[in-house]
């Protein structure tokens, strides 16, 4: 019996163990990656933005750089139709005519270029399906549509800065979007999300209606965008939390093995004992290549 226990605290610690190790790696890569992704995004801000300039011409600059901007790989070579990295969303036209991608493409470059943005989806009348995807930035302490897909911040007929509250409202909405050609009706702000929980399996639906009763305005107080929008920012965050999950378990793997007086291997004993397995594996197939034959 006690021989059983220890050889099932033994296997779990193994698995804990790969698991904290995957995790280390896992974050590492997450790091690197974002902090390419922020130095590309970074260096690709200082060519399109002018530094000096309000945050209203910089959102200005931004679209005019993605309507009329220098000539980019018109074909996107993947089936991949919700790509979420910068690099790829920045430099292929295809991607710049998405709503979903350009949104991305605007936000991550704003977000580089000082500006506070995030992405707004707008929903179909169940709540069930997104119809559209813009974004939200804030100008003068008030959260502004940004239509990144048409390369069109959203006025009423005065110049003034839309809200998707003031959008909500059908006359206000028409007249928004008079002027921009093929903009389809059905892209309205009567029902808006930032984070489309509906959309989860089994369930989706349940956590948006309780999260919506209980906290009726955690989307906005929690900027989900970044981790939504870019890949690299997936990663780390993936990693800590699967790093903090094998730190913990391992904890309580230590505690129970002591308290049955067995000591769990340790994730450097794993790899060593890994290693020493894998070039003693090597070191018989050199020794027979030199084994002189009769």
């Amino acid at each position: 019996m006690a021989m059983k226990k220890e050889t099932t605290i033994q296997a779990v610690s193994f698995f804990v163990n790969l698991l904290l190790i995957t995790s280390v790696l896992l974050t590492l890569l997450g790091i690197a990656w974002e902090y390419s992704t922020r130095w590309y995004l970074s260096g690709f801000a200082n060519a399109v933005l002018p530094y000096t300039s309000s945050p209203e011409k910089k959102v200005v600059a931004i679209l005019a750089w993605m309507e009329h901007g220098p000539v980019r790989d018109t074909e996107y070579y993947s089936d991949d139709n919700a790509n979420r990295d910068p690099i790829d969303t920045l430099n292929y036209k295809e991607l710049l005519n998405v709503c979903g991608t350009a949104t991305n493409a605007f936000v991550n470059l704003a977000s580089a270029g000082g500006i506070e943005a995030r992405r707004l989806l707008l929903l179909d009348a169940q709540g069930m399906n997104t119809n559209h995807v813009v974004a939200e930035v804030q100008l003068d302490g008030r959260w502004v549509i940004v239509d990144p897909s048409f390369h069109a911040i959203l006025t009423d007929i005065d110049g003034h800065l839309l809200t998707r509250q003031e959008l909500a409202r059908p006359s206000v909405f028409r007249d928004a979007t008079r002027n921009i050609p093929g903009y389809d009706p059905d892209y309205n702000y009567e029902h808006t999300a930032f984070i489309h929980l509906a959309r989860l399996p089994l369930v989706g639906h349940f956590l948006q209606a309780e999260l919506g009763s209980v906290l009726p305005s955690w989307q906005e107080r929690i900027n989900l965008t970044v981790l939504v929008e870019r890949q690299s920012y997936d990663t780390f965050v993936i990693g800590i939390v699967l790093l903090c999950l094998s730190v913990c378990l391992r904890r309580v793997i230590c505690w129970y093995g002591r308290r049955h007086s067995i000591l769990p291997m340790s994730p450097w004993e794993q790899l060593g004992t890994g290693g020493i397995a894998l070039f003693s594996a090597i070191a018989p197939a050199k020794s027979e290549r030199n084994v002189p034959t009769s």
